[in-house]
């Protein structure tokens, strides 16, 4: 399994899930490929001044941008096994609170992006 075919597995869920309003899987899935956006992005400048006075800005196009970092396959398969083990562990700190319902939704969070990202999708899976 490649990261572009896992990002590309996620984002052709998205509209699908959207069609069968499925208003949970299409959060899921936003929050994920969020994720992946997030972990892409490099920190700023660590000369940035902060506020500036307006005629101390920088001007023109892309006189702030910096190349977003890409991601290894295994960086993708990562985050995203992190995002099942996120839910997961979040779903046993509900039962043992008493909020089964909370637990079971984390769960079948779990389960829906770990069935989309070829995992197995048994209680002992990370």
């Amino acid at each position: 399994m490649t990261a572009d075919g896992l990002r590309n597995r996620l984002r052709a869920a998205l509209p699908a899930a959207m069609r069968q309003r499925d208003a949970a899987l299409v959060a899921l899935l936003r929050e994920t490929l969020a994720a992946l956006d997030n972990a892409e992005a490099v920190p700023g400048a660590g000369d940035d001044p902060g506020s500036l006075a307006l005629e101390a800005t920088p001007v023109g196009a892309g006189a702030r941008e910096v190349a977003r970092r890409e991601l290894s396959d295994d960086d993708v398969e990562r985050l995203v096994r992190g995002e099942i083990g996120e839910r997961r562990d979040a779903a046993a700190v509900y039962e043992r609170a008493g909020r089964p319902d909370e637990a079971r939704r984390l769960r079948e969070q779990a389960d829906a992006l770990a069935a989309i990202a070829g995992e197995g999708s048994g209680p002992d899976r990370r």
